[in-house]
């Protein structure tokens, strides 16, 4: 006897977490704790994916207790050597850390706010316990993603975090926005995606300081050396110059890099979206050390970013 189709059946990335304030509208999962739509009235502001596809590559996912890339997915600390799984086999490297398909659990929920929560449990090339909170919040102001990670584990642990959101202004590729990253210096990349120096980029390729078209500039780079707003909070700008639709990627200064990714090699994005990714850390400072947070047991750290989007009126 066949059974028919399960019209009930589990969304690939779980429960669904609806949000909503004024025309805003955003949809947060419990695979991953990430974030998989995000929009104001008919416009995405958020290249996401369907609640029934698993999420492909990264959307939305948070990236923790590291971002980007580990090499040979090996590290040293506290005078031990760790081995992580090799989950980008064909670079050999270990990728966007452990949480990302774990299901988080809902602490808190509201119209238009939620907060979602994850005990990380010690396992081989991480034994350490980390218990992790994220809140996204809706608002006059756009969306905002507070990140908290406590070391409830008995000894100091290495600690990084990131997020991988994909933004569009619905342009059909992403040639003709103009972008600003107020970043001083970028991080040279080898073959297999690890830093292998850092240049000004004045002057360069990859000079965003004043916003201008990214045009066929491929970007998979790191960028540092911020120059905050007076503030304190520095922040990456993607505007659609006809329209003079945007959006402000915000970050706080938890946060010192930030990766720009057009995503030519993967079909599913292939520049009709750019991933602006806020980073504690460059990619490898597990090994490199470089920015690298050491969490000591009992000890907290928070960090937040978040989108606004932008009309020419605004």
């Amino acid at each position: 006897m066949t059974s028919s189709p399960d019209s009930a059946a589990i969304p690939a990335s779980g429960e669904q977490l609806e949000l909503a304030f004024g025309e805003q509208r955003a949809v947060v999962v419990e695979v991953g704790g990430g974030l998989r739509s995000y929009g104001v009235g008919a416009r995405d502001v958020l290249d996401g994916y369907a609640a029934d596809e698993m999420c492909p590559s990264g959307r939305g996912q948070l990236l923790l207790p590291w971002p980007n890339r580990i090499e040979d997915g090996s590290y040293e600390f506290g005078g031990r050597l760790h081995q992580l799984p090799l989950n980008e086999p064909e670079r050999g490297n270990a990728i966007h850390g452990l949480a990302r398909w774990l299901v988080w659990t809902v602490a808190e929920r509201e119209p238009h706010r939620t907060v979602l929560e994850h005990t990380l449990r010690p396992q081989p090339g991480y034994p350490f316990t980390l218990a992790l909170r994220v809140e996204y919040a809706l608002s006059a102001d756009g969306l905002s993603v507070r990140t908290t990670a406590t070391n409830i584990g008995s000894s100091a642990c290495p600690f990084g975090c990131g997020a991988h959101p994909y933004l569009t202004l619905g342009t059909e590729t992403i040639d003709g926005l103009e972008l600003q990253v107020p970043a001083r210096t970028m991080l040279r990349m080898n073959e297999r995606s690890i830093p292998v120096g850092q240049e000004a980029v004045e002057g360069t390729d990859y000079d965003f300081l004043s916003a201008r078209p990214i045009g066929a500039t491929k970007l998979d780079n790191a960028f540092t050396t911020f120059q905050p707003d007076g503030d304190g909070v520095t922040r990456v700008v993607l505007t659609e110059p006809s329209s003079g639709d945007g959006l402000t990627l915000w970050l706080d200064d938890a946060f010192r890099h930030v990766m720009v990714f057009t995503g030519d090699a993967l079909p599913d994005v292939n520049r009709r979206a750019v991933a602006i990714e806020p980073m504690t850390c460059p990619p490898n400072a597990f090994r490199s050390g470089t920015d690298l947070i050491t969490l000591e047991a009992g000890a907290a750290w928070t960090g937040s970013w978040g989108i606004r989007p932008t009309t020419r009126a605004s």
